[in-house]
């Protein structure tokens, strides 16, 4: 079942329990993969829908932050409601000890070695993991990694 099947079944779930947060944000997310759609021209491949998943997740988390900056507590409680909807569609995140093994293998491609490659090594590496872990964690283990 596609990305979009299965935000329309959820939409009607969330109708028919009456969940307002879990509706509202399943119709923001399909709206965002629509907006896609209709930007690049064609059908959205399951890494293109990642994509969009993982960047309504991203701006999530910046107004999470930017509500507990705030002291907006009503807010920061209906954010992470939100945040723990739209995990439902992120894809399985990579663990730590994976995301070092693909910097390992995509530094020894590359024969990255000093601090000097890191945007070289980034390149290489964001594209693997796209969607599937958080850029900043990948640039943590980078900095490691090349030191």
């Amino acid at each position: 079942m596609s990305l979009t099947d299965q935000l329309m079944t959820d939409i009607k779930t969330a109708m028919k329990s009456q969940d307002k947060t879990a509706l509202s944000v399943i119709r923001m997310l399909k709206s965002a993969l629509m907006n896609k759609k209709i930007e690049l021209g064609h059908v959205l491949t399951d890494q293109e829908e990642a994509q969009v998943v993982a960047s309504q997740m991203k701006q999530q988390k910046d107004s999470l932050a930017d509500f507990q900056k705030g002291g907006r507590d009503d807010l920061v409680a209906q954010t992470q409601a939100q945040m723990k909807v739209l995990q439902q569609y992120l894809p399985q995140q990579l663990s730590k000890a994976e995301l070092q093994q693909i910097v390992q293998q995509s530094a020894a491609e590359i024969q990255a070695t000093s601090a000097a490659d890191f945007g070289k090594l980034m390149k290489t590496v964001m594209p693997k993991v796209r969607g599937r872990a958080d850029g900043s964690l990948v640039n943590q283990i980078v900095k490691a990694f090349l030191q």
